[in-house]
C-alpha cells in the first residue's frame, strides 16, 4: 500500500478513545515506520469517545475522498437505558433525572419507532462537535454553559428492536451522515412519555464496509508491518 499517495484503511474504534485519538495513533506508526515527519491522514466521520466500531482513515490525498466517504450510509447498533437521562444522552455524564417505564411496552416502542423512519428533523446534543459562535458546542457545554443549536434534516432508513427488556432496549438502526444516535435516544425516551440514554453504541457498517473488515487498534503494528513488507 502507498500511504505517501493514498490509501483508504478501515479501524474499529475502541471505547473511551476519541476518534482523534484513533487517528493520531495511526499517524504516529505510520511515520515511525516510514521514517517521515509529517504525512497527511484524516477520518471520515467522527465517532464519540462512548461509541465503538468502524471508522474509515484515509491518507495522503485519498483525503480528498473524505466528504465523499462521509456521506455513505451508516448502521449502528444503539443500546438504550429506558427511565434516565444523562446530560451528553450517554454514559459520558451521570444521571441527571429519572422517569417512569411501567407503562413502556413492546407495542408501544414499535409504534414510537415508526415516527422516526424516514425524512425527520433532529436537534444535535449540546454535547456535540457542531460549531457555536465559532466554537465547538461541547466545549461551551462542558463549561456549563447553555448551548441552542438549529434542528438538522436527517433521514433514517430502518429502525428495528433487537431486545427489549425494561429498561433496557437495543435497536438496529440504518441513517444518513449527520445522524446523532444519542439525540435519537433522547427523543425516543421522550416519545415513550419517559427518558432515555445510550449506554452502548457499536457503528456497525459504513457504506459496505463492516466492523469485520476493520483493523482492530492493537493491530496496527502487524498491519503496517505486513503492507510495508509487500510494497518492498
Amino acid at each position: 500500500m502507498d500511504f505517501i499517495e493514498g490509501e483508504i484503511i478501515y479501524l474499529n474504534k475502541p471505547l473511551d478513545w476519541t476518534s482523534f485519538d484513533l487517528v493520531n495513533r495511526f499517524r504516529y506508526k505510520l511515520s515511525r515506520k516510514l521514517k517521515i515527519r509529517k504525512i497527511k491522514v484524516g477520518h471520515a466521520g467522527t465517532l464519540d469517545p462512548k461509541a465503538t466500531g468502524v471508522m474509515i482513515l484515509c491518507t495522503g490525498r485519498a483525503t480528498k475522498r473524505i466528504e465523499e466517504l462521509q456521506a455513505q450510509t451508516k448502521e449502528y447498533v444503539a443500546t438504550l437505558q429506558l427511565g434516565a437521562t444523562t446530560p451528553s444522552y450517554d454514559l459520558e455524564k451521570e444521571i441527571d433525572k429519572t422517569f417512569p417505564t411501567e407503562h413502556i411496552t413492546r407495542e408501544k416502542v414499535e409504534t414510537a419507532l415508526r415516527k422516526f423512519t424516514g425524512k425527520i428533523e433532529q436537534i444535535p446534543p449540546a454535547f456535540s462537535a457542531c460549531m457555536v459562535d465559532g466554537k465547538r458546542a461541547y466545549e461551551l457545554a462542558r463549561k456549563g454553559e447553555e448551548v441552542h443549536l438549529k434542528p438538522k434534516t436527517l433521514v433514517i432508513d430502518e429502525i428495528e428492536i433487537l431486545q427489549f427488556e425494561l429498561p433496557v432496549l437495543k435497536i438496529r438502526v440504518v441513517c444518513s451522515k449527520g445522524t446523532y444516535i444519542r439525540a435519537l435516544a433522547r427523543d425516543i425516551g421522550e416519545a415513550l412519555d419517559s427518558g432515555a440514554h445510550l449506554i452502548a453504541l457499536e457503528r456497525t457498517r459504513v457504506g459496505n464496509v463492516t466492523v469485520a473488515d476493520c483493523i482492530n487498534a492493537d493491530e496496527i503494528d502487524d498491519f503496517l508491518d505486513k503492507e510495508l513488507i509487500i510494497n518492498n
